[in-house]
């Protein structure tokens, strides 16, 4: 509450106050401002010369280790014959949250598959990387676990996976085609392949 030093005799709402003034050397920031460059400076000078408090990953030269469950670029499988395994079953576009994939399928010549997809590609950039694909897949034909990430790119279309890229990642699928068959509790005690 400032001082009241006196009060008008005509009207008693008007007063005169005494108005303090800070001292010059609390009126400006300047102590505080070099101080807090003097914290700065010796935390970049340690920094630099010992490089002891940088948590900064130097990528791409260092990566960080990704769990081994990780959810990477997706990578197709294929055939004993070297063939994509992917039947075109439509199941990945149509569960994807995202609707970044898009299969054309053609007809193939092979008697045990009906189909094959003509296109298939993966728009990285929409990609909410959920695994859903994966999981409703019943070929297993498509996989997550590359343990690689999108790299940035300059052009949407740079970004979209192609049947080609996808192939070019992966390798033999050791899963059986179709199922196990009629014996699948004698498979039961068996490993997962896909695992």
């Amino acid at each position: 509450m400032p001082k009241v030093l006196s009060e008008a005799n005509r009207n008693p709402g008007v007063r005169t106050v005494e108005v303090v003034r800070p001292e010059p050397s609390q009126a400006t920031f300047l102590a505080a401002t070099l101080k807090g460059l003097g914290v700065t400076m010796k935390h970049f000078f340690t920094n630099v010369s010992t490089g002891r408090d940088i948590e900064t990953m130097q990528y791409p030269e260092e990566t960080e280790k990704y769990p081994p469950r990780h959810r990477g670029l997706h990578r197709l499988m294929t055939r004993d014959d070297g063939r994509v395994r992917c039947v075109a079953c439509m199941c990945c576009p149509t569960v994807c949250p995202a609707n970044c994939i898009t299969i054309i399928p053609a007809e193939t010549d092979d008697a045990n598959v009906e189909k094959y997809p003509a296109v298939f590609e993966i728009d990285e950039l929409r990609c909410v990387v959920c695994g859903l694909c994966e999981e409703a897949c019943p070929c297993d034909a498509i996989r997550m676990d590359t343990l690689e990430h999108a790299k940035p790119v300059e052009f949407r279309g740079d970004a979209i996976e192609t049947l080609q890229t996808m192939l070019a990642r992966g390798v033999a699928s050791t899963a059986t085609q179709g199922g196990t068959g009629a014996n699948w509790r004698d498979a039961a005690d068996k490993p997962d392949p896909r695992r």
